[in-house]
């Protein structure tokens, strides 16, 4: 088995792809060990000091470091961590894990059809973008008073130094472009 890895725009993340499918559909975030509970792999990578965070997305796993390590101290333990378990043939979710989607609030009339075009250009313009960098955006509510759009930042993007220019830039940008009703951007913790 090879696994690759590339850089993020974050330095602190790094994106391992396995050849294989990681979720297939949809990503899931652990951010600690005890999250981590609910995949074995991601146990398994948080078992290893020095990581803070980890990411599954559709083939890929992205790995937040922290602080205390550097990634040539790091890279060789979690790229086995993956391949032993990818080679064991184990889940990648225990039972009850469920991989994340956008937020599941019901929305009424207008307010409905406009989340829906927000929802549309994050999973088919975005969200593939954003993908290639290691990490996912997600919808997590639009204010239709307002015109704010509140989005979840995750994997290499939560935390990058350059995820709130790609949030203003791109994202708000794309966003008002295409539904004049939003106005603005905002990231929800």
């Amino acid at each position: 088995m090879f696994i690759q890895t590339e850089a993020t725009p974050n330095p602190d993340v790094l994106k391992f792809l396995p050849g294989r499918d990681v979720l297939g559909q949809g990503t899931r975030e652990f951010r600690s060990a005890s999250e981590a509970m609910a995949s074995p792999l991601a146990a398994a990578i948080f078992d290893l000091d020095g990581v803070g965070r980890v990411f599954f997305g559709p083939d890929f796993v992205t790995v937040t470091k922290s602080d205390s390590l550097d990634w040539p101290q790091l890279k060789a333990p979690v790229l086995a961590a993956i391949m032993e378990h990818f080679t064991s043939n184990a889940p990648i979710l225990s039972d009850g894990g469920e991989a994340a989607g956008h937020d599941a609030d019901v929305y009424e009339g207008d307010v409905a059809q406009i989340v829906a075009e927000i929802k549309d250009l994050l999973d088919t313009r975005i969200r593939p973008a954003v993908a290639q960098d290691g990490g996912d955006i997600l919808f997590n509510r639009f204010e239709a008073a307002t015109g704010v759009v509140w989005l979840h930042m995750r994997g290499a993007c939560a935390g990058c130094p350059s995820s709130s220019a790609t949030l203003k830039s791109g994202v708000e940008n794309m966003l008002k472009h295409y539904v004049p009703e939003v106005t603005r951007v905002e990231q929800a913790l």
